[in-house]
């Protein structure tokens, strides 16, 4: 299953890139993120994992990020493990001008390995599409703020 869409933001590249790289800014447009804690590599570079921590309400959530390709402020790639799912996230910035930027996402699940939510993947596949792009609006808001 694969969900692309594409927003675009009134600022620069730069500040595009620059706000989305930093993992504190996560808490601004991801709903219930907590934390990123790095297990291995480096920071930001390919080959890195994190623990990505989540929680809405009395649920939590960890999932594990490896990236895959930074090409920053161009794009960015990287794959996320969790018990249940697995998938990919490929981000593309493209400068429209010299204060507009165009964020282009693709995300792919790729593993779906419980009942209940491979269900839902097929029969409401956008209850997988409408938090991404929930995700987007929320970081152009947060962008054009700064």
């Amino acid at each position: 299953m694969k969900h692309k869409g594409s927003i675009e933001i009134n600022q620069p590249l730069n500040k595009v890139a620059t706000l989305f790289a930093n993992p504190e800014n996560l808490k601004e447009y991801q709903d219930g993120f907590v934390k990123k804690e790095l297990i291995s590599g480096k920071k930001g570079e390919v080959g890195a994992v994190s623990k990505m921590f989540y929680k809405h309400g009395k649920h939590k959530m960890e999932l594990v990020e490896t990236i895959t390709k930074n090409a920053l402020p161009h794009s960015f790639e990287a794959s996320y493990h969790h018990k249940h799912m697995d998938n990919t996230m490929k981000c593309n910035f493209v400068a429209l001008n010299e204060n507009k930027t165009k964020y282009e996402f693709e995300y792919e699940y790729t593993r779906i390995n419980w009942v209940i939510p491979k269900l839902i993947s097929l029969l409401f596949p956008s209850m997988y599409r409408k938090p991404a792009e929930k995700w987007l609006k929320q970081f152009k808001e947060f962008a054009e703020r700064q």
